[in-house]
């Protein structure tokens, strides 16, 4: 095996042009697998099958490699095996059978309500705490992500009616409810810190800087940081976050999966079912605090 792996990643060095980089990844990945094979005493390319590639990708496993780097392993074995047929050394692939590995989705950090509530409570009643208090209550009042909320024009704001129009990904329009509540502080918001910060240029974007130009994402994102800090919350707190915390609650409160998708602007539910992960997870959590038989 030793032989063909070299010639393999000469392959890859000279024909695929692969950086020394990529080569040296390659072969610590074949040159753990020649070891398992070595213990399984197999030294002829042309008798392994399936079956010993799915125990050595079993033995990754239980010593605790993650699903990415086996991923990565897989990936390295079909292509190796691929180039062993391709060259004549042996007749057939046994990693084409493998299933792919999906890689487990890191949940989504979120607040609690009771966190969600200590940071919106944070703000002061000065111009730009008026203001900064509006933009964080409509980011979990909706779920908005970043680059629409600071796209908001005063045209698209409906306080009276309850809604506001949003332009998403791929120029996807969506009407976002928002409550009683938001409305209230939008046009107090509008009336009052708005008009204050407003300069010369006359501009209809909805959320102003001091400087009375529209947020950018990176002025929003230090926005919220100034309040992470000063809330002493402890978690890594970012204009997303609104996100994930609005869906979660959603969720956890009974609403439709569907309906929750819609809000969020996702084109696939897959993509909002990760909220229903999280509700599963802090149930089970709760299960094992509060049960008696522990």
């Amino acid at each position: 095996m030793e032989d063909h792996t070299e010639e393999y990643l000469l392959f890859l060095s000279v024909e695929k042009g692969l950086s020394q980089s990529s080569i040296s990844s390659y072969r610590q990945d074949l040159m753990q697998y020649a070891a398992f094979l070595l213990e399984k005493d197999i030294a002829d390319a042309s008798h392994i099958e399936t079956e010993i590639l799915i125990d050595f990708l079993k033995n990754m496993r239980e010593s605790g490699k993650s699903a990415k780097t086996i991923s990565r392993m897989q990936s390295t074995l079909k292509n190796f095996h691929q180039f062993l047929v391709n060259d004549n050394i042996t007749s057939h692939n046994p990693a084409l059978r493998l299933h792919s590995i999906k890689e487990a989705k890191k949940l989504p950090v979120y607040l609690t309500v009771e966190e969600m509530e200590r940071l919106l409570s944070t703000p002061d009643t000065s111009t730009s705490g008026m203001r900064d208090k509006a933009m964080m209550e409509l980011l979990y009042a909706s779920g908005l992500r970043v680059s629409e909320l600071i796209d908001i024009r005063i045209t698209d704001l409906n306080a009276e009616m309850g809604f506001i129009r949003i332009m998403g990904k791929g120029s996807k329009e969506r009407i976002v409810p928002i409550t009683d509540y938001v409305g209230r502080l939008l046009r107090d918001y509008i009336s009052e810190a708005r008009m204050a910060l407003l300069k010369e240029d006359d501009t209809d974007v909805l959320f102003l800087t001091n400087r009375g130009k529209g947020f950018t994402r990176q002025g929003l994102w230090k926005t919220i940081k100034k309040y992470e800090l000063q809330s002493g919350i402890g978690k890594n707190i970012t204009p997303h976050t609104f996100r994930h915390s609005f869906a979660t609650h959603l969720v956890e409160n009974g609403a439709d999966l569907r309906a929750v998708q819609e809000m969020l602007g996702h084109s696939d539910i897959s993509t909002t079912q990760i909220y229903t992960q999280i509700s599963a997870v802090k149930i089970r959590e709760m299960y094992k605090k509060f049960h008696p038989r522990k």
